[in-house]
């Protein structure tokens, strides 16, 4: 590593810093951050109504080769 690869290292740290301060990019994240919740509780919402469906289908399955037994 030499002086100019660490200076600009250096550099490129203070600009991400820098820009990480800044109310726009403040916003930015907090705006995929939402999103990334919204996501979340859309597929857990999902999967639950798909797994309530699969019970219901067992559950009418299990009905029916109780009444074809009978």
């Amino acid at each position: 590593m030499t002086l100019k690869d660490f200076l600009i290292g250096a550099a490129c740290g203070a600009a991400v810093v820098a820009i990480a301060k800044t109310p726009a990019f403040r916003k930015g994240c907090a705006k995929v951050v939402a999103a990334g919740l919204q996501l979340k509780d859309d597929a857990s919402e999902y999967f639950e109504t798909l797994k309530e469906d699969a019970e219901d289908a067992q559950a009418e399955k299990k009905v029916a080769a109780k009444k074809a037994k009978a």
